[in-house]
This record gives C-alpha cells, sequence and structure tokens, in this order.
C-alpha cells in the first residue's frame, strides 16, 4: 500500500527535512560572509575546489542560469579566488578553477560548517550509513556510488 502524502508521518519527515536545509542554508550563509563571500560565491568556490568546471556544468550542477555563473566566477575571479583557463580535452572551452587561496578558503569554509558535523557526529556509523542510503534513495541515486 502506498504511503498518503498527507499522512502525519510524511508531514513531520518533510517538515524536519525543511528545517535541516534551512538551517543549513543559514549556517553556509554566516561562514560565507565570514570570508567576505555570498553564500552562492562559497558554493562556487566549493564545488570548484573539488574540480575545475566549465560555466555551463557549474549551472547544472548548481540549478541556475550560466549568466548567474558567470558573474559570480567574475567577482570570486576579481578577489584571486578563481582563474579561468583553456580545457585540455576541448580548447575552445573555458574552465573555472580555483587558485590556492580559493582551495584554501574553500577548505576554511568546509571546516567552519558545523552544522550538519556535529548532529552527525553523534550518530553510528550504522546510523550515519542508514542515513546516507536512504537520502541516495529519495533522490534516485544508487546506493555504492557517490551522489552528485
Amino acid at each position: 500500500m502506498a504511503t498518503s502524502r498527507t499522512d502525519p508521518l510524511t508531514l513531520e519527515v518533510v517538515e524536519l527535512i525543511g528545517t535541516v536545509v534551512a538551517r543549513y542554508y543559514e549556517e553556509y550563509e554566516q561562514a560565507a560572509a565570514q570570508h567576505a563571500l555570498t553564500g552562492a560565491q562559497a558554493r562556487v568556490l566549493g564545488l570548484l575546489s573539488l574540480e575545475p568546471l566549465p560555466m555551463r556544468h557549474i549551472a547544472q550542477k548548481l540549478k541556475c542560469e550560466p549568466s548567474n555563473i558567470t558573474g559570480i566566477v567574475d567577482r570570486l575571479e576579481a578577489r584571486g579566488l578563481v582563474e579561468r583557463r583553456p580545457d585540455p580535452a576541448d580548447r575552445r572551452v573555458k574552465l573555472a578553477a580555483p587558485t590556492e587561496a580559493g582551495r584554501t578558503t574553500a577548505r576554511h569554509l568546509r571546516e567552519s560548517l558545523d552544522f550538519a558535523r556535529e548532529p552527525l557526529g553523534e550518530l553510528t556509523e550504522a546510523e550515519r550509513t542508514l542515513l546516507r542510503d536512504l537520502l541516495r534513495r529519495m533522490l534516485g541515486v544508487e546506493t555504492g556510488r557517490h551522489a552528485p
């Protein structure tokens, strides 16, 4: 039997997920502000610290318009946190990549995000694994491979 989308348990879970997301974004904005960045700039820098990306891929991952990403990358570049370089696979494409200062800033941002780490640290490894697997299932991501 399928679960009703309006049963009390489902409504409570949806509310709790919303609260977690709101608290995460609030903390992310505060951490970004400590580095004189907007939340959007911090998210782009964090994404680029994993791998250099073309603007359109950044926009796809963050679900926003490429023109917004161009402006964000322009501001990060002006601060010396990001640079544009040719894609070795296709020299017509420009990649946005973090500078050394950008990688350091991204690392400091990650280290200052306590909201998720502290409560998660109170869960056992088995509980964190179960939570991860349930979240992946909700998002339609196969368990056993890394989430996007």
